[in-house]
């Protein structure tokens, strides 16, 4: 059961009574914003031990937090609160395999790297690529060598096989990618579990329903193992969607932690083949609720739409996403070449530069600090005014730029007067109300 702040309050140690260093004026304001989820308890420097794990153990999320390697960066997954986005907000973005399977030929699967490994790209700030590279076991003798391909290419590793024997070989050959051991089933657990533990890898667990799956999960945590993924791997889309959806709803709305795991969700298998039905699959359980998806390959025509989905869909909306602020030169734009200047809103400046560096002018993009809004929500909050244009062309542009050309966005024309004022050493000119018109207007510019 969860304890309540007064709760809280009680166990802390008293002969430390506000003593401020957890950033808080007081104990009880500190224990009710622990009890409420918005500060960890491990922000006290004074509680004992044994009080911190049951303080931990009541305040932590229905779903375990997991990280998992993902070649030289980490990823999280689980530690979800709600179960539909406008409740809160979604914590641990879906991440994405491709398969390499014993059962291909070297130059199938060599076509298969080479086509996923291709998608990797930035949108709005974030990397969209296949995060994870998935080895499965249908051919003697090959799992250990795919093992060690998959781990070569600098992602994180998903091993799927049921043979223990095969398992130790790949774990033993790349340890140190610390991949996912998926394979425990009801057959062959424990001996599973000691290779996981003895690795500190996260366990896949394997049953064909929820009955299964829920009685496996009982008996791991028995042996002290909580290190767990949840993998649905059935050829019947109905089932695996009942059972992502089951899992979540136990573990959130019934506070069910024997089903508070993160899921694996085979899409491959679901699709047979079928690389459109495998994306509308993939956008399916990246809503509903898939914490790592195994796709047969990705490719751009999948990438694009499930990513940007993936990315409205776990993108906060009350943190706008915002570029850092700077001078970004443009098709090799020098400190000679005009100034195109531009609020930090993340998809402002993807969709300015973009139309920018298409029209082949060299420019330098100016990105100034508006809070991470759009220029007009900018413009209206005072974020994005002539004092704060001028504060930042004098303090970071011009003694890094010689050129004096400033263009301003079209939609706040108005401060044009207001900036030429305060910046008397500078041309202001209008640009366009529309990125659109940027490349016409970069390109008669620069005639």
């Amino acid at each position: 059961m969860a304890l309540k702040g007064l709760d809280i309050f009680k166990l802390l140690p008293k002969a430390h009574a506000n003593c401020k260093e957890c950033g808080f004026p007081t104990c009880m304001a500190f224990a009710m914003k622990v009890a409420a989820g918005g500060a960890e308890i491990t922000k006290c420097p004074h509680v004992e031990a044994d009080v911190l794990d049951k303080i931990a153990e009541s305040t932590a999320p229905p779903m375990k937090s997991l990280t998992v390697k993902l070649g030289a960066d980490e990823g999280k997954l689980g530690g979800e609160t709600v179960l539909f986005r406008h409740e809160k907000t979604y914590v641990s973005k879906t991440l994405y395999a491709f398969s390499l399977y014993g059962c291909n030929s070297d130059e199938e699967n060599e076509a298969v790297i080479k086509e996923s490994a291709a998608v990797d790209y930035a949108r709005i700030g974030e990397r969209m690529y296949a995060e994870f590279v998935h080895v499965c076991e249908h051919h003697e003798g090959k799992f250990v060598d795919l093992a060690k391909k998959a781990a070569a290419l600098n992602r994180g590793v998903i091993l799927s096989t049921f043979k223990i024997d095969e398992a130790k070989a790949a774990v033993e050959a790349i340890k140190d990618a610390k991949p996912i051991l998926n394979g425990a089933n009801k057959d062959n657990y424990e001996e599973f579990s000691k290779l996981a533990t003895d690795n500190g890898l996260v366990l896949g667990v394997n049953a064909p329903n929820l009955e299964e799956m829920y009685d496996l999960v009982e008996k791991l945590e028995k042996l002290g193992n909580k290190n767990l993924i949840l993998t649905v791997d059935t050829h019947d889309i109905k089932t695996a969607f009942e059972m992502t959806v089951q899992i979540r709803r136990a573990a959130l709305l019934n506070k069910d932690r024997t089903f508070g795991y993160p899921t694996l969700v085979n899409i491959a298998g679901l699709a047979k083949d079928d690389l459109d039905m495998e994306a509308a699959l993939a956008a399916l359980f990246t809503v509903k609720y898939g914490s790592i998806l195994i796709l047969s390959k990705m490719t751009y025509a999948t990438s694009l739409p499930l990513h940007g989905l993936r990315q409205n869909l776990y993108t906060d909306p009350q943190k706008p996403m915002r570029q850092e602020v700077g001078i970004y030169p443009l098709n090799k734009g020098g400190e000679n070449d005009p100034c195109y200047i531009t609020v930090d809103f993340a998809l402002t400046y993807f969709v300015v530069s973009g139309e920018l560096e298409r029209s082949g002018v060299p420019c330098n993009l100016l990105i100034c600090d508006a809070g991470g809004y759009s220029v007009l929500t900018s413009w209206a909050a005072g974020k994005f005014s002539a004092s704060t244009i001028a504060k930042f062309i004098t303090e970071e542009v011009e003694p890094k730029v010689k050129s004096r050309t400033l263009i301003l966005p079209g939609k706040v024309a108005v401060l044009k007067g207001e900036v030429e004022a305060k910046l008397p050493d500078w041309k202001i000119l209008v640009g366009p109300n529309e990125a659109v018109a940027v490349v016409k207007f970069a390109k008669e510019l620069a005639a």
